[in-house]
């Protein structure tokens, strides 16, 4: 596990209290834009060693007394089954697993907005659905001539035509399934409907990255461009910001181009803006509690090459345009960083070279890197994944951690009853067939015992891994990366 480089007890003060000082400086009434993930946002945690997933969550912990929580979801994304690719869910249900994770930690859901809402069955049916869950809910309409045409979103036929959503708490937090949701746009109608009732409310937002007042090219803030190819995202010098302050300080193109409409509305709703920059809206104060520069640096540059993986994957299949592929790799060149650089992909492609099959290697904490193939029994990231067990214990290599009385009738029900062409086995049925042996075996339930050592661990395999496999070794918190390459010639994966 890399050295803790960014001080999460130091964020986790800072943020809150710069959140309530925002909130002072309004009508008591602070409608917060909140991007990225507030759940299990790993890439933080990646690239800001010692930032916990959870930390954005137990911030807002800090405030719950004073904040409710809006959920915005497109009704568009409602009526195509938008995917969240990396649950593979719906947004529709995306947005009710947000609203249990929310409460069940003790934070106020107070609402879920429809936007962009053209009367669509499938968003009638949700909200059919959330109201028999006894979940309020209202709907923004799409506003023709949006977000050019300030005069009319600012008009009853615009803003006003929306519903008010009545909240309660001095902040609001407004997020989403995704992004293209209408978070922006819920903020910016509840201010209009806020001043038609003299609430002098105020907006502003919350996203980790890019860090703004870190370097432009630093490593950190490249991996963010890296993450988001999808989007076409560009880091920036806010020449805003620039301009009114003299200071040097990092956006991306999106929050540039949409401020100076940004500023016309709120000027219009409130007859000023606070702001004199996309930099100005924001809160964020994670900058401010990175201890080990280089180490974060290192972890941004490593975190490129595992987006430069992942994206490679993309394209093959069809879901990237080549040109992403050539974003990721000039990210690499600015970031002084290379796919030699990550210790497991040519160990896993020479193990996969002498045994003449797929293989895969994991990078242990200490830096061993040990390796699997393809069994007639074990898939490579199973047999990888033992491999490491008996390296973090120290066991013998001729010491087999599962009992063959295990393993030969889960084969059996494989190929028998399942009707699998063949009997070997992945990584959950190892997992499973471990902790069975382990009940009677002592060195089965040490190597059980070691599993949480690989969380943070490296590892990368030479074809891509299947969809369970993926997951599991996910769940267990190795970061996994594949060469793009599927593990069999047949047409269906």
């Amino acid at each position: 596990m890399a050295k803790p480089a960014f001080d999460n007890q130091k964020y986790l003060e800072l943020q809150s209290t710069y959140i309530k000082e925002r909130i002072a400086a309004f009508d008591n009434k602070l409608y917060l834009e909140f991007g990225g993930k507030l759940f299990d946002d790993e890439h933080a945690a990646r690239v800001l060693p010692g930032f916990k997933p959870d930390s954005k969550l137990k911030m807002l912990l800090k405030l719950k007394e004073q904040a409710e929580i809006i959920i915005a979801i497109n009704a568009a994304d409602i009526a195509k089954n938008k995917l969240r690719g990396d649950l593979g869910i719906t947004y529709d249900v995306e947005v009710l697993r947000l609203i249990d994770a929310f409460r069940s930690v003790g934070l106020y859901v107070g609402s879920v907005v429809i936007t962009q809402y053209e009367n669509q069955s499938a968003a009638l049916k949700f909200r059919t659905l959330l109201q028999k869950q006894g979940i309020k809910s209202y709907v923004h309409y799409k506003i023709a001539g949006y977000p050019n045409d300030v005069q009319k979103i600012v008009s009853d036929a615009g803003y006003g035509k929306n519903e008010y959503i009545v909240t309660q708490r001095p902040l609001v937090i407004v997020t989403a399934p995704g992004p293209g949701s209408g978070k922006m746009a819920t903020c910016l109608s509840q201010l209009y409907q806020e001043f038609r009732q003299g609430v002098k409310a105020g907006y502003a937002k919350f996203e980790t990255f890019p860090v703004w007042n870190l370097p432009l090219k630093h490593p950190v803030n490249l991996a963010y461009e890296a993450a988001t190819v999808d989007l076409n995202d560009v880091n920036m010098i806010d020449p805003l910001h620039l301009e009114a302050y003299g200071k040097t300080a990092v956006n991306y193109n999106r929050d540039v181009e949409i401020f100076p409409v940004l500023k016309a509305i709120m000027e219009r709703i409130s007859g000023n803006c606070p702001y004199k920059s996309p930099t100005d809206m924001g809160v964020n104060q994670a900058g401010f509690c990175i201890n080990d520069d280089e180490l974060c640096r290192k972890a941004g540059r490593d975190e490129i090459i595992r987006r430069y993986y992942q994206t490679a994957e993309a394209v093959m299949r069809g879901n990237l345009a080549p040109e992403s592929l050539a974003k990721i790799k000039l990210l690499l060149s600015q970031a002084g960083a290379s796919t030699a650089d990550r210790k497991v992909v040519q160990a896993a492609l020479d193990k996969a070279e002498t045994a003449k099959t797929n293989a895969m290697a994991i990078e242990l904490a200490d830096g061993t890197v040990v390796c699997g193939r393809r069994t007639s029994l074990l898939d490579a990231p199973a047999a990888c994944l033992l491999n490491a067990l008996k390296a973090l214990g120290n066991i013998a290599d001729e010491i087999p951690l599962i009992s063959p009385q295990v393993i030969e009738p889960v084969a059996e029900l494989k190929t028998g009853c399942l009707g699998n062409n063949n009997p070997m086995l992945h990584v959950d049925e190892v997992l499973l067939a471990l902790a069975i042996s382990a009940a009677s075996n002592k060195v089965s339930r040490q190597a059980l015992q070691l599993l949480p050592q690989l969380r943070n661990t490296e590892a990368h395999s030479t074809v891509i891994p299947g969809a369970m496999d993926r997951n599991i070794l996910h769940k267990l918190g190795i970061n996994v990366t594949n060469e793009a390459q599927f593990r069999t010639k047949k047409l269906y994966h």
